[in-house]
């Protein structure tokens, strides 16, 4: 099942308070990016974010994005945009900048 519009669109919402952050289509589903580092993507209308150091500590649960991929946190409380941004911001940390 491919990511609907509408919820890509929800969750960018949600994502407001960062304001590097950037979306590419792919194969029905969406990468995302703040400030040019990508740090996770929509897949089957959910958030789903790498796997770092810095931010297990949030104890998500880990999904498997599609088939053959590496696992992924699922990030369920979307709604509270304060929380999400700072496990956005504790990803990036750890992962590169794109060039």
């Amino acid at each position: 099942m491919a990511t609907t519009k509408e919820y890509k669109e929800f969750l960018l919402e949600q994502l407001n308070l960062l304001e590097d952050i950037t979306c590419r289509a792919m194969m029905g589903e969406y990468l995302l990016y703040y400030d040019n580092i990508l740090f996770g993507g929509i897949y089957d209308n959910q958030l789903l974010i790498k796997i770092v150091e810095s931010n297990k500590k949030y104890q998500m649960q880990e999904q498997i994005p599609y088939k053959n991929a590496k696992p992924m946190y699922l990030v369920e409380d979307i709604e509270n945009q304060e929380k999400l941004k700072e496990i956005i911001l504790e990803t990036c940390k750890d992962l590169p900048r794109k060039k």
